[in-house]
């Protein structure tokens, strides 16, 4: 082999470079292209999504952090009072697998729900006292009762529920939709997150940037996290004696340079970087206003509920996202954290419901009122359920409650999801489902199905394969379509 002096061996690994750039990922100019224009190529939309007639334009997904009681809110089971402190059958628990922190009890004894159950509406829903506003809107909901999951633990759950996978990389549900649909708004990211902390259980699970995240996609598809305190997006602020006329040279020359590099090496992360700058120069003008939220009527606060005007709360973040809803952003996620009740459950549940039930109930109204329903999908949630059997001490006003998989309930508004409906069952303890199983999986699929995507046809080709949201699986809940 010939010794070659480093400047050509420098130029000779730059031709490697580019021509297997150009040749493996086919980027460079087309990947300039997708990431920077408004409205995609309709060809390579349907290529990537299998686009279909969509029912919904957006999400807004409303994620409770923790796992809240399914037993203690939806899932009515009123024989169990019968059942008060005797042990869970073992025909009931079948042998399932336990968590660490009550595999080792001696017993596992029942714990029914203290709280009163009632029926709502014309379709007759079993809601809990703990949600009064949210029974006024029953016949506006389809409540799944047969739920579950393969994780037990809540960080690969919550990863799982996010990303189609408990192992943490994969993209986030937000960020395979602004993959597969794109942006509506170039003023606004495609996808926003979120968060507020419970006052239920203020000490809760922690949450994660990569929870919207973008995995191996183009991280110009991540969410963007609007924060509660201080500025809402980081680092969008200009440096004090910086002004736009000044900052819009500096990014016109920044551009100039990455676009030769793009150019020479067809880095797809170069063109998300040239995106992600023009986004922060018109999100600069565009998230102020959006959070500013001086212009809302006192009515709007009334209806949200006392804790609305506070930033960074549930109600707060539910009234945003109605907001960015409005301004086109088509996956909006509030996490709302607290729901892990081991013990005390009574008392701290109490706490969750007084943060979410109201401005729930309110959100789901304004954007019927406004006419958003129909077109906007709005899910509820956690990542499992609670166990009927209590964790510690047991007594007739306080019980704690462990993670439980097997079954548990979410629901479902809008988006062409049936109204006033229930779908599937659980067994006499709301241990077991009893019928119509909808799996994490089932409910993606589900969801991209209302917004016009074939879950199957959603596929990004990374490290030799092609992967999607769903994985292998996953089918669309048609009993529920409208």
């Amino acid at each position: 082999m010939t010794h070659q002096d480093p400047l050509t061996r420098s130029r000779l690994d730059l031709n490697r470079r580019h021509f297997f750039s150009r040749s493996s990922a086919g980027l460079g100019s087309i990947a300039l292209s997708s990431l920077l224009s408004r409205d995609l190529i309709a060809e390579d939309i349907i290529a990537r999504a299998g686009l279909i007639a969509p029912k919904a334009k957006r999400v807004i997904y409303l994620f409770q952090s923790g796992a809240p009681s399914q037993i203690d809110l939806f899932d009515y089971k009123p024989e169990l009072r019968n059942q008060f402190d005797k042990d869970l059958p073992d025909s009931i628990r079948k042998g399932q697998r336990l968590t660490g922190m009550t595999s080792g009890q001696a017993r596992f004894p029942t714990a029914p729900s203290i709280f009163e159950f009632k029926q709502h509406g014309q379709s007759g829903a079993w809601i809990s006292e703990l949600m009064p506003h949210l029974a006024t809107v029953a016949d506006k909901l389809c409540f799944i009762k047969s739920m579950y999951t393969e994780a037990i633990n809540h960080d690969p759950a919550i990863t799982f529920f996010q990303t189609g996978s408990q192992i943490a990389g994969r993209p986030s549900v937000g960020a395979w939709l602004s993959y597969g649909l794109g942006n509506e708004n170039e003023d606004l990211p495609a996808f926003v997150a979120m968060t507020s902390t419970g006052t239920g259980r203020p000490g809760g699970q922690p949450l994660y940037d990569r929870l919207w995240g973008s995995g191996f996609l183009p991280t110009t598809h991540q969410g963007v996290k609007l924060r509660g305190v201080g500025d809402a997006v980081l680092y969008l602020k200009d440096p004090d004696g910086i002004g736009r006329e000044l900052r819009r040279r500096m990014l016109d020359d920044i551009a100039e340079i990455n676009e030769q590099k793009l150019d020479d090496f067809g880095d797809p992360e170069i063109a998300t970087r040239i995106a992600q700058y023009e986004l922060a120069f018109r999100m600069q003008m565009s998230v102020p206003e959006l959070t500013d939220l001086s212009s809302e009527p006192e009515s709007t606060f009334d209806a949200y509920g006392p804790e609305s005007k506070n930033r960074g709360t549930y109600a707060n973040n539910c009234i945003l996202a109605r907001r960015l809803a409005e301004s086109g952003v088509r996956f909006v996620q509030l996490f709302h954290m607290g729901w892990d009740q081991h013990k005390s459950l009574p008392k701290q549940i109490k706490g969750q419901c007084y943060d979410t039930d109201q401005a729930t109930a309110a959100l789901i109204n304004d954007l019927d009122a406004r006419g958003m329903l129909d077109e906007t999908l709005v899910i509820w949630g956690g990542e499992f359920g609670r166990t009927v059997y209590g964790q510690g001490t047991l007594t007739d006003t306080n019980y704690g409650r462990d993670h439980h998989p097997r079954c548990f309930t979410i629901f479902m508004a809008g988006g062409g999801i049936k109204p006033g409906i229930t779908h599937g069952s659980t067994d006499d303890f709301s241990y077991n489902i009893a019928e119509h199983p909808v799996h994490v999986h089932d409910l993606h699929a589900t969801m991209l199905n209302q917004l016009g995507i074939d879950h199957e046809q959603l596929t990004y080709r990374f490290q030799g394969r092609y992967y999607r949201l769903t994985d292998v699986h996953g089918r669309v809940v048609k009993e529920i379509l409208a």
